[in-house]
């Protein structure tokens, strides 16, 4: 069982659409996969069709760890018409801040949780993580092996990146040493010349960690939002397939590390 969690302070910058339509392809190559929604946005649930059911959601969960309190993981993995599983968000989970206070090891609630065997079955855990740097990030990150960092290929991108490592670095030194950076992922790429630079950037300060694979910007992908349908499975999308080259690329670093 492999977590990653994608990760970017910044809002904007395609976190959502990549949990989405990795997990798809992974799902296409015939791997195991679940997605936790962990920002009270919820725009992962809703992209990936959910509807309030009455059963938990990572919130409640949350809380009830939080406060050491028992709970059940009954009906709290759904899955999608793509065949994703998923764990779905709400805005109660907005209120962690005050919530964990006064937890004990309150960056460290998330991986707890995820130590259940119920979750062993799976071979990819991917976590959309929201636009912060806040006790929700450090708890992503405390629980993942890796960290994907979408970047959009955009001017004031950079800092935003700069900012999210030294978080990561924090992580790695207090929580948990084994965390790696999987990869960065170029998004919104329009061909301009700042879309070039940021790429030339990119290149120079973090060398290999940077994907090949990189997604441009297409209305289709607002389309696929509004449609509750990943782009990898619409086989005429052009951005379907630059995520499974992403998708790809990152099997081909996985097998290249193990080897």
């Amino acid at each position: 069982m492999k977590i990653i969690c994608v990760a970017n302070q910044k809002g904007g910058v395609g976190k959502t659409t990549t949990v989405m339509n990795m997990a798809a392809g992974l799902v296409k190559k015939g791997k195991s996969v679940l997605c936790i929604d962990f920002d009270p946005q919820g725009n992962l649930s809703d992209y990936l069709g959910h509807e309030p059911d009455g059963y938990a959601d990572i919130s409640d969960i949350m809380l009830c760890a939080s406060r050491y309190e028992q709970y059940s993981l009954d009906g709290i993995i759904r899955q999608n018409a793509e065949g994703i599983c998923y764990i779905p968000s709400s805005i109660a989970l907005a209120s962690a801040d005050m919530f964990l206070a006064q937890t004990m090891c309150r960056e460290q609630v998330l991986k707890g949780i995820l130590q259940n065997s119920i979750f062993t079955q799976y071979e990819y855990i991917f976590i959309d993580c929201q636009p912060s740097l806040g006790i929700l990030l450090t708890n992503a990150l405390a629980a993942s092996h890796e960290v994907i960092i979408p970047v959009q290929a955009q001017k004031f991108s950079l800092d935003g990146v700069n900012f999210l490592m030294q978080a990561i670095r924090m992580v790695q030194s207090a929580l948990n040493p084994q965390l790696k950076i999987g990869g960065m992922l170029l998004t919104m790429y329009d061909g301009t010349n700042m879309a070039k630079a940021v790429r030339q950037a990119l290149q120079e300060n973090y060398g290999e960690l940077l994907f090949d694979a990189q997604i441009c910007r297409r209305v289709e992908a607002t389309e696929s939002t509004y449609a509750q349908q990943s782009l990898i499975s619409q086989s005429n999308s052009k951005l379907g397939k630059e995520y499974l080259q992403a998708v790809n690329e990152m099997l081909q670093r996985e097998e290249e590390n193990n080897g």
